[in-house]
């Protein structure tokens, strides 16, 4: 597999040659975008000139208990400044069909491929080792603290060719953007970090973090923020679709189940191109939280935080462990219980105590922990706001669930097992959201 960027089409255009790639390639986004500048032909090679194909990595089996749930392919759809901050479903785009394979000698037009990449250096099989230096572009929209703090992290893995931030306020956008390039030296990171103000500007990107709209006040509950934020993420989705249209999308606007579905909606993307990041903050809260207990290590608590990103989180006990054993046969059910009201109450007790504004630090760090589980292929399975297709008995609203992530967003949801009680209490905050969901404004 060879990785061809920008730099491959500058040389192809000096040249005035086609660029030609093996089925296997993986062509930038960046570069398809400075092929139509240069007019550079993107084509298949000649059967002659194709290396032998290498090997693929074997997938890893389902496991055990699981169910594959597999995104759809990729899909083309088809318009300006945003403020940072912290009801059935239309029919979304059809997935675009392969392309038939090319005869030998004959030239075709190449589909864009997957931007799934690694981070330099990483454990993989040979045939999957970028050569050198980072690919594709993440844009952020909404360059407040939760922007900010995903900028900064999605910088710091130095994955990305660049990080690009959007926000009404260009200047602001620009001046954080500059600010986090500085730091480059300090963190050792080589992505250029960009500011502007407007989708747009922005340019074509593998995947965008929506975290713009209103932030939560003291008194407020997530569900306060409807009809505001659906307004500014339906717009937001709608741009994403005209600009990226083969993006993936992480919302992390609050209320988050229902943003998540209304940019989905708005978007016109296949779901699993449309995700909510909820599942992996209250599951960091959760062993934070428990970690405290007795000042143990947050990393060595098993759990998982599903459903509702709010008073219908589930956590369910039945799988909770710290250092490989129950977690019930190390904490008394009443601080088990105590911990849960805290993990579930924590966005608000942040909140409380900011009296200004919310909570930022993990609720950025998570969005970037979404992302990045995304293009490295990382196969860990978390808590992501994904439509529900039937497993859990539950279909057609989005809501916590275990998943893994691929390159190109949703690839497959994981049925576990869970207990009764833990069952019922996450069809129950499917229920919750579709009520709360007739409240919301039909995409345009």
């Amino acid at each position: 597999m060879t990785v061809w960027g920008a730099s491959d089409v500058d040389a192809a255009a000096e040249r005035g040659a086609t660029l030609r790639v093996s089925p296997r390639d993986v062509v930038t986004p960046l570069a398809h975008e400075r092929a139509r500048e240069l007019g550079v032909v993107i084509a298949a090679a000649d059967a002659a000139d194709r290396p032998a194909p290498a090997p693929s990595p074997s997938s890893r089996p389902p496991s055990s208990g699981t169910t594959d749930r597999r995104a759809p392919t990729r899909s083309s759809s088809t318009t300006a400044g945003v403020r940072g901050n912290g009801s059935g479903p239309s029919v979304p785009s059809p997935a675009t069909p392969p392309a038939p394979a090319s005869a030998a000698g004959t030239v075709r037009e190449m589909r864009p491929p997957s931007p799934a990449l690694f981070r330099r250096g990483a454990p993989l099989p040979a045939a999957l080792r970028v050569p050198s230096g980072s690919t594709g572009r993440v844009v952020i929209v909404g360059a407040g603290h939760v922007g900010m703090i995903a900028a900064m992290r999605l910088a710091d893995a130095d994955v990305f060719d660049e990080v690009v931030l959007v926000d009404i306020d260009e200047g602001r956008a620009a001046g954080i953007a500059l600010d986090l390039q500085h730091t480059a030296p300090l963190s050792d990171f080589a992505t250029r970090v960009r500011g502007v103000g407007t989708v747009a500007e922005a340019g074509a990107a593998d995947y965008v973090v929506i975290t713009a709209g209103r932030p939560r006040q003291p008194g407020m509950t997530r569900a306060d923020l409807v009809s505001t934020n659906a307004e500014i993420v339906g717009d937001l989705a709608r741009q994403v679709a005209a600009t990226s249209p083969q993006a993936v999308i992480v919302v992390v606007t609050n209320p988050l189940d229902e943003m998540s579905q209304h940019a989905w909606t708005s978007s016109g993307f296949p779901s699993g191109r449309v995700l909510g990041m909820a599942g992996v903050l209250d599951t960091a809260r959760f062993q934070a939280l428990v970690a405290l207990e007795d000042d143990g290590r947050a990393r060595s608590v098993e759990a998982i935080a599903l459903g509702s990103h709010g008073e219908e989180m589930v956590i369910p006990l039945s799988r909770a462990t710290r250092g490989g054993r129950p977690l019930s046969d190390q904490l008394a059910p009443a601080r088990v219980n105590a911990v849960v009201d805290r993990a579930r109450g924590s966005g608000a007790e942040v909140v409380g105590l900011l009296r200004s504004g919310s909570a930022f630090m993990a609720p950025g760090t998570s969005a970037a922990r979404m992302v990045l589980a995304m293009v490295r292929e990382s196969d860990e399975v978390m808590s992501v706001a994904v439509l529900a297709d039937g497993t859990y008995g539950i279909r057609d609203v989005y809501l916590g669930l275990p998943v893994r992530l691929g390159g190109q967003g949703l690839r497959e949801i994981v049925e576990i097992p869970l207990a009764p009680n833990e069952l019922a209490a996450l069809r129950e905050a499917g229920d919750r959201i579709r009520e709360r969901l007739g409240s919301m404004p039909k995409a345009s």
